[in-house]
């Protein structure tokens, strides 16, 4: 007996999306799992505006719906707990968790870095630092690093344009380095890993492009989809964004990707936000018991 053919999926049906959204999932579980950073992220992006804290069983429904087992949601819960990225608190039988001052500064830094476009005005020249007399070169390494800092000889740091020099290294000599675009391109180029990180903004568009063809041709997720696909959407930009200096036009090699990169984030996550934020409104509890209120100014995100 022949099998009656599959229903054909419309385009109103969630399980278009759904469809597109399984190939984004697979891609991702061939790299090295990191459950943990997901955690990161979604606290960043959807707990942290709402109050801070939520309810454990808030979060294990959304990874339940990445097909992430309980016992390693759990397992990684603990592992930033121990590890000072999370606060834990406990309501009858129930567990709460917030992000810890640790994990507060460090995404509060990425906040600006992800949602929100740097000043174009540039004066022409770049900031070094030299670091060969410092007596703990160790902390004003990682200092620069964090910050965004790129190395093209050591001893050397080059701070992309705008970006604040961190107090480890605010008594470091610091000079100005000006010249015509081929020789500051030059120095990028030898600062900061430039092609890599342009082949990882490819990468990005490939992998996220397809949810936009598919919402465009009528796809309507379910709000919790909504939610996945929003916050796998930042956590991947977020890994190629923060390595990015983030230089001017003009340094910059020939067809350099991150622009259309973040066209493709802030269309999708716009389309996401409202029916992410519709599930977050429903099953995002705090300890009084309560939904978390929504963020008043979430929507400024990606405005520009």
């Amino acid at each position: 007996m022949n099998e009656a053919p599959a229903p054909a999926v419309r385009a109103g049906d969630p399980r278009r999306f759904h469809e597109v959204l399984d190939a984004t999932l697979a891609g991702l579980r061939e790299q090295p799992s990191r459950t943990w950073s997901i955690i990161i992220t979604i606290y960043g992006d959807a707990i942290v505006p709402r109050g801070g804290s939520v309810w454990l069983g808030t979060l294990l429904s959304f990874f339940r719906a990445m097909d992430v087992a309980e016992g390693v949601v759990r397992t990684a819960m603990s592992r930033l707990a121990s590890d000072g990225w999370l606060e834990r608190s406990k309501s009858g039988r129930n567990s709460f968790y917030r992000l810890a001052e640790k994990g507060s500064a460090t995404f509060a830094h990425a906040t600006q870095h992800i949602y929100f476009p740097r000043p174009s005005l540039w004066d022409g020249r770049l900031d070094l630092i030299v670091t060969a007399g410092s007596t703990d070169r160790e902390a004003v390494r990682g200092a620069l690093q964090s910050a965004g800092f790129g190395s093209p000889a050591p001893g050397l740091w080059v701070g992309p344009p705008g970006e604040e020099i961190p107090a480890a290294a605010a008594n470091e000599l610091k000079l100005k380095a000006s010249g015509d675009t081929a020789e500051l391109s030059a120095l990028a180029a030898r600062s900061w890993p430039l092609q890599a990180i342009g082949e990882a903004y490819r990468r990005f568009v490939a992998a996220f492009a397809p949810m936009r063809t598919a919402l465009a041709g009528g796809a309507v997720p379910t709000d919790l989809d909504a939610l996945v696909a929003r916050v796998l959407l930042i956590h991947e930009y977020r890994r190629v964004v923060l390595r990015d200096p983030l230089l001017p036009a003009a340094i910059l090699p020939e067809h350099w990707p991150a622009e259309e990169a973040r066209l493709l984030c802030g269309e999708l996550y716009r389309a996401l936000l409202q029916p992410s934020e519709r599930w977050l409104d429903a099953h995002a509890l705090g300890e009084d018991g309560e939904p978390l209120k929504p963020a008043s100014d979430i929507n400024k995100r990606f405005a520009a």
